[in-house]
């Protein structure tokens, strides 16, 4: 059984930076997405950024590009991502995905939540002004 557990998440100023961590285990074969996505205070969930595993693809919300940065590591075990110039609307709870079943490439389907299958529990991430 997958499991994934996020850390890093905190509380910054506006301007700040944090690095969230995921770790994930029981994979039985590479996924073809892992990612991020975040859910703020009565908003839906929405995508933050995404990796397709077999190319190293990488994929950003408008919202997330240019400020923040996914990457993987040690053997695809640890997705982080790595957010810089926060702002007090990117206060959220950020939540590690992964999508192990046969899923195309592209950003469509990449920022789509509908494509993961395994959820870790979340990490929380508040920005004042």
């Amino acid at each position: 059984q997958v499991q994934l557990v996020e850390s890093g998440g905190g509380s910054v100023q506006a301007g700040g930076s944090l690095k969230l961590s995921c770790a994930a285990s029981g994979y039985s074969d590479s996924p073809y997405y892992v990612g991020w996505f975040r859910q703020g205070p009565g908003q839906e969930r929405e995508a933050v950024a995404a990796i397709y595993t077999p190319l190293e693809a990488t994929y950003y919300a408008d919202s997330a590009e240019g400020r923040f940065t996914i990457s993987q590591e040690n053997a695809r075990d640890t997705l982080y991502l790595q957010m810089d110039s926060l702002r007090p609307e990117d206060t959220a709870m950020y939540i590690c995905a992964a999508a192990t079943r046969m899923t195309p490439l592209g950003d469509s389907w990449a920022l789509d939540a509908k494509w993961y299958n395994y959820w870790g529990q979340g990490t929380q991430v508040t920005v004042s002004s």
